[in-house]
Order: structure tokens, then C-alpha cells, then sequence
């Protein structure tokens, strides 16, 4: 065990049964995700935790995929996880399982229940079954199978298994409690039929354990000393003690926690495919989704993001965290590392009239100042740049710094800059270019008379500059928790979630830039090269913006 670990009610009851010896001194966790989708930002919080306490106490976490349903699984899903899990920094070693592995043996645990008059197979439909199961203030009614004989339970298991009946025509039921005051006690189905072909074990199987039942076995056959689940299965814990204790097999211990609920988006396998599928995003690695593979996509690092489930911890109540948060530390973590560049988004013509024809120096600027080890890189400066028209007005308002008629300001790493005329297209008066002086004294930010601007502004020579297109993304949906709105969630999906400027310029520098890449646009925010950059053509995600309003509300909070 490392000499310092974090503190929170799991890793001190971690710490109590090593000092108690509960496992033989063993800690071996386990993350267990569907292959049903792709892996979202919640499930990070628990491959932080599975491997990260089995990692601090000197354990083993196992790769196990529940792979029960094969209608809605694949081996695209499959590899995604894998991928996922490697890119946050952890790695299971050969400890790669799947509950489809297990398939005999959980049939052979259903035979034992059987016998043991624990388990019976029930003819009633999926809505019969809900039907009889009884509310939280009504008992449920015991199904007219219930009482058939183990000799009749274990032929028709059988032949379920030898794919004699339809799907749906029959069920394997756990026999418990029909009045349990918990009702997912109340004779739980365990098995169904389902003719669907498998990812891995093909056509053999037509019967299929259900969660509860594969889940706690997977758990006892792997030797997991601590099943860490989220709060939903804080009910299913009974059940999964149950089957343990009924087949008197190795017992782990489950232990729920509260699962990360974040600001403007949806932690569900479910919903984030009914957004792919419905075309609300290009698909599961939209940067716009909360998709492992969409933040990273978009420039999320794997470092801000176990940074954040760490600050965010391990709780055992739900709650919604703020996506500022999530946020500030891809900022903190991009300002140590992202180069600076200089690139113009919605680009603005600017003419130096004074500036020699012809002429192209390059001015020095620095990667990063907050690693001076980054070093220096030359940038080209010419009489023709590329300004944000952003960073113009022509009649501005009282405290405006930035260019305009006759105002003077600083070109970042280059010169000061004076506007003295104006070019606006005749039709539709849309300014498109300027024409400025430049102080040739002034270079570097320095002048022969001492005086100051208040306003600096990056720039592109426009003769040097390369063509980019840059994609901006907003909040997914115009509301912090969308499942709030039930059913018509859809409805406040963002439609202005992506904008796609295709007229940008950046910096020289810029040229062969690996997709994956991170920079920091000089005034404009965080930037990765995406995928789609290929044959010389530049493409842009903006990752975060620079504004950091989590930190703002942190300084005023210490403020006060």
C-alpha cells in the first residue's frame, strides 16, 4: 500500500478490513461496464475509483464486460471501452473478463437453485409479471407457477435452454418473497428467453441471465473483495446477497456510491444513443457528447479529467455537479502544456500603409510563460495582417481599447498600430478592410517617448497564414438538467450547440499540426487539432474558452 491515500467512507472501510484481515489482507475491485455504448464522463468516476483504490492498497481491478443482452451489445463497443479505459491511464492487465465467459457455470448456479426449491419457471408475460409484483404499498401476488414441482422446473429449464419456446413465452424466477418490502425481493426473474445472436458465443445460447443474478456471481467467481456500484443498486443489494448466501459461495462485499450527475448534459447510455441515433450529434465522439471519446475528441486531456474525480470525490448522496468545474481543470491543465499560437477567427483585412513594401520580418514569441522550457518560436510580420473583426468598431463605446478610428494599439510581439481609414463594401456597408500606420520605434511593445496603450491584439500575416476551419461548441442542452423536463428532453437539446467558421487563418507554425494536438489560441481559448485534419487541411475543435468563471466564483468565495 502507498503511504498516503485519500479519505472518503470506501477507502476507510478499505482500510478497516485490511486491518481486520477480512480478505486475507487481498483488495481486488473490478469496473464492469455493458457493452452497450460508449463509455461518458460518469463512468470515469468509477474507472478512477476501481482502479485507483486497487491501485493505492496494492489490489487488482479486473476489466469484466456484462454482456448479457446480446440484442443491444457489439464488439464495436467492446474495443471503444478498452480504449477509453487505456487513454484515462489505467490498465487491467490479463484480467480481461467477460460474465459471458461464466455462461455454464451461472446455468449450473440456476440448476442449484431449482433443486434447492429457491428458483421455478413462470408462464407469465413481462406485463403479468409487473402486474402481480404489487406496489410499494401493496404486496405482491404469487404467480399460479409458483408452486411446481423441482422435477417439472428443471424439464422445462431445460428445455428452454434447448430453445424449445419462444422468447418471452417463459422465465426463470427466483422464489423469495412475494410481500418483501423491497420489491426487487419479490421473485425476481433471473433468466429469459431471447433468440439473438451473441458477440461472442454466437448462436449457442437462447436463454440469458438477467443483472442481478450474473452480476453478484461474476463477482464471486472473480474473487472481488469489493463490488463498488453506484446508488441505483443500493436495493439491488439484498437480492445480491441473497444468491450468494443461497448457493453458499465465495461473498463479496457491495458498496454504493453516489454517481457523477453533470450540468447541461445526460449520463445515460440510453439517451446519449437516442442522440446519435436521432442525428442530434454526428455520433458517439461528437465533441459536443460527454463521451470519453467526445472529450477527448474535443481536447479534454486524461489528466484534467482524473484531476476532476478526484476534487469531486466519493460521496454516498447524489448530486449534480457544475460543468464549470469539470471545465476549470481542463483549463488548469491546458495552460501548463498548450503551446501559444496566434490564429484569426473571423478575419478582418488590416493594410500598414507606412510599413515598407515587400517587407517580411519575423518577430519572436514565446510557446508558454509558464514553461519557459517550451522556448521561443519566429512568427512572420508583414504590411498586410488579418485582425479579428471583433476587435474593430467603428463608433465604439466609452472604455473601448481595441482598434479604432484614429485609436492606437499593440499587435502582439509586434508594433503599435494607428487606424486612419476605413473600407467598407459599397452595398452592404460591411466594413472589410483597414488601414492603419505603424511606429517602427515600437516594436516588442516599447516606445521612444514612453507612452502606453491599454489594447494588444493578435494578428496573422496574411501572405504567411493558412487556411482553417474551426468548429466552436456550446453547451449540449439549454437547460442545466435536461431529465427534468421528462420526456421532452429532446426538446431542449442546443440547436446553436456547433458553430463551423471555414474562413479562419492561423499562424505558420501551425503547418503538419498532429490531430490530437492542443493549443491556445492567444486571446481566444483552447484548441485541438481534430481528426478530420488531413492532406494540408487544418481543422479545429475549441476545447474550452478561456473565461474560467469557476475560479472567478473560487477567488470571490476566499474574498469574502
Amino acid at each position: 500500500m502507498t503511504g498516503s491515500t485519500p479519505s472518503d467512507f470506501i477507502r476507510d472501510i478499505i482500510r478497516e478490513d485490511l486491518r481486520t484481515n477480512k480478505y486475507g489482507g487481498r483488495v481486488h475491485t473490478r469496473f464492469p461496464p455493458e457493452p452497450n455504448g460508449y463509455l461518458h464522463i460518469g463512468h470515469a468516476k468509477s474507472i478512477c475509483l476501481n482502479f485507483g483504490v486497487a491501485e493505492e492498497f496494492g489490489g487488482l481491478c479486473n476489466l469484466r464486460f456484462d454482456d448479457t443482452n446480446p440484442t443491444k451489445e457489439s464488439a464495436e463497443y467492446v474495443e471503444a471501452i478498452k480504449r477509453d479505459i487505456k487513454w484515462l491511464g489505467f490498465d487491467w492487465g490479463d484480467r480481461e473478463y467477460y460474465a459471458s465467459d461464466y455462461f455454464e457455470k451461472l446455468y449450473d448456479y440456476a440448476v442449484q437453485l431449482i433443486k434447492a426449491g429457491k428458483a421455478y419457471v413462470c408462464d407469465l408475460s413481462q406485463e403479468e409479471i409487473r402486474e402481480y409484483r404489487g406496489t410499494l404499498t401493496e404486496p405482491g401476488r404469487e404467480s399460479p407457477y409458483r408452486n411446481r414441482s423441482v422435477e417439472e422446473n428443471l424439464d422445462l429449464f431445460a428445455r428452454m435452454r434447448a430453445g424449445e419456446f419462444p422468447d418471452g413465452s417463459r422465465v426463470l424466477r427466483a422464489k423469495i418473497d412475494m410481500a418483501s418490502p423491497n420489491v426487487l425481493m419479490r421473485d425476481p426473474v433471473i433468466y429469459r428467453i431471447l433468440h439473438a445472436t451473441h458477440h461472442r458465443t454466437g448462436d449457442k445460447w437462447c436463454i440469458y441471465p438477467m443483472y442481478d443474478f450474473t452480476h453478484c456471481l461474476s463477482d464471486s467467481i472473480e474473487g472481488i473483495t469489493h463490488s463498488l456500484c453506484t446508488l441505483e443498486f443500493e436495493n439491488n443489494r439484498e437480492l445480491y446477497d441473497w444468491f450468494l448466501d443461497q448457493l453458499g459461495v465465495y461473498h463479496p462485499q457491495q458498496i454504493e456510491f453516489a454517481r457523477l450527475n453533470l450540468t447541461y448534459t445526460v449520463m445515460s447510455k440510453r439517451i446519449l444513443k437516442q442522440l446519435v441515433d436521432g442525428g442530434y450529434v454526428r455520433g458517439w465522439d461528437d465533441p459536443r457528447m460527454p463521451t470519453l471519446s467526445g472529450l477527448r475528441r474535443r481536447g479534454y486531456t486524461p489528466e484534467a479529467i482524473r484531476n476532476f474525480c478526484d476534487t469531486i470525490g466519493v460521496a454516498r448522496t447524489n448530486s449534480v455537479v457544475d460543468i464549470e468545474l469539470l471545465e476549470h481543470h481542463v483549463r488548469e491543465d491546458l495552460n501548463k502544456r498548450a503551446p501559444r499560437v496566434m490564429a484569426v477567427l473571423r478575419p478582418l483585412r488590416l493594410v500598414i500603409d507606412n510599413y515598407p513594401e515587400g517587407q517580411v520580418e519575423e518577430v519572436e514569441a514565446e510557446n508558454n510563460p509558464e514553461d519557459p522550457s517550451m522556448g521561443t518560436r519566429k512568427v512572420p510580420f508583414s504590411g498586410v495582417l488579418y485582425i479579428e473583426q471583433g476587435d474593430f468598431q467603428e463608433n465604439p463605446p466609452k472604455g473601448w481599447f481595441r482598434l479604432a478610428p484614429g485609436q492606437e494599439v499593440r499587435l502582439k510581439h509586434a508594433y503599435y498600430v494607428k487606424c486612419t481609414q476605413v473600407i467598407k463594401d459599397e452595398q452592404t456597408g460591411e466594413v472589410i478592410e483597414l488601414h492603419c500606420t505603424y511606429d517602427p520605434e515600437s516594436r516588442g511593445g516599447w516606445t521612444s517617448d514612453g507612452r502606453k496603450v491599454k489594447g494588444t491584439l493578435h494578428w496573422v500575416s496574411a501572405a504567411h497564414a493558412l487556411p482553417a476551419e474551426v468548429r466552436l461548441y456550446d453547451r449540449l442542452f439549454t437547460v442545466p438538467n435536461p431529465l427534468e423536463q421528462g420526456d421532452n428532453f429532446l426538446n431542449y437539446v442546443n440547436p446553436n450547440s456547433l458553430e463551423v467558421l471555414t474562413a479562419c487563418q492561423v499562424e505558420p507554425s501551425l503547418a503538419g499540426a498532429k490531430p490530437g494536438s492542443h493549443y491556445q489560441f492567444l486571446r481566444l481559448g483552447y484548441f485541438c487539432v481534430d481528426p478530420d485534419s488531413c492532406d494540408g487541411k487544418l481543422v479545429f475543435n475549441r476545447t474550452v474558452s478561456l473565461r474560467d468563471t469557476w475560479a472567478k466564483m473560487q477567488k470571490a468565495q476566499q474574498a469574502e
